[in-house]
């Protein structure tokens, strides 16, 4: 009876829906591919919880639509534990040599970057013209054709994508779901009220119809509250509501103003933390770079400066 219900359900799936389960399907196997790595490294210590770690991630992804939402919710509760507890380490993968790596530099030089502009032409092009297959899917129909320009420039093996995908993803580690973890936690906190807590708990520090302090407390939390979310996403909703809405916008503030600034406000508190691993950790890990803070030390200056110049803006044109 189960299994019928499920099957009607997917039967009313749309293009977007389905393309999407596809795309979360593909996602799955990669996290069971690195799971499978790490069984194979005999000489690493935490294999079993490594792998473990992989496994269950990969069966949120894939079986996630089929299963009572409490599995899910333990699922996540022992990834999270195998995380915390330093269980999850990366294995043993085989990398080009140096002077392997300076060769094919020296051959290919800038086109290396050409991938990455036809993932990011398509993505617009498929988003623009092919709206119903939706943006998330038109960010992963934009990566099969990045994939296939990748194959077209470098003409390497077809299963160098998967090889080197999967030491990416094992590269990258836990850190990489970070910013599903924190999307969610951000709606939590929303659906929970977080933002009236944080309203009653400004009263005490803005001054009535001082418009500046308003705005310098606004903007400010929303650095503050991405750093600690890890999303400027999160953070908005939040943020916005507590302190934007009745402190500033239900001041006189022009709404306008006050959410495209009050955003990107936000960002500046992406630029210095390493809970936005997908902008912070990811390239670091990317880049094999000796210290993974090395990319958050670089912008911290002009993550400050920029969140100055927000408060003196949204201050100057929204009121």
């Amino acid at each position: 009876m189960d299994v019928m219900l499920h099957l009607n359900e997917i039967a009313k799936w749309g293009l977007s829906k389905t393309v999407a389960e596809i795309f979360y399907i593909a996602i799955g196997i990669i996290f069971i591919l690195v799971g499978l790595k790490a069984l194979k490294d005999k000489n690493l210590k935490v294999r079993i919880y490594s792998a473990t770690f992989w496994f269950i991630l990969a069966f949120t992804f894939i079986a996630g639509p089929y299963v009572p939402k409490f599995i899910t919710g333990i699922c996540v509760i022992v990834i999270a534990a195998l995380s915390a507890l330093n269980k999850v380490q990366q294995s043993h993968s085989d990398v080009p040599s140096a002077e392997q790596t300076r060769v094919n530099a020296d051959k290919f030089g800038y086109k290396v970057f050409l991938p990455a502009l036809t993932l990011a032409v398509a993505a617009v092009l498929i988003a623009t013209f092919w709206k119903k297959l939706g943006a998330n899917n038109a960010i992963g129909m934009s990566a099969l054709v990045a994939l296939f320009a990748a194959y077209v420039i470098f003409k390497c093996k077809p299963g160098y994508a998967v090889t080197d995908g999967t030491r990416l993803m094992d590269n990258v580690g836990p850190v990489g779901i970070l910013p599903q973890l924190l999307a969610a936690l951000g709606a939590l906190f929303t659906a929970a009220g977080v933002g009236t807590v944080i309203a009653n708990g400004v009263k005490a520090i803005i001054p009535d119809g001082n418009h500046f302090i308003a705005t310098a407390v606004y903007c400010i939390s929303m650095a503050l509250f991405t750093i600690i979310m890890g999303n400027g996403f999160a953070a908005f909703s939040v943020i916005t509501v507590g302190i934007g809405i009745p402190f500033l916008i239900a001041q006189g503030a022009n709404p306008v103003v006050v959410g495209a600034l009050g955003l990107t406000a936000g960002y500046c508190g992406t630029l210095m933390t390493p809970m936005a691993a997908n902008f912070n950790i990811m390239p670091a890990a990317l880049l094999e770079t000796r210290n993974k803070y090395s990319i958050i030390k670089a912008q911290l200056p002009v993550a400050l400066t920029m969140l100055a110049l927000h408060i003196v803006l949204m201050y100057t044109l929204a009121f």
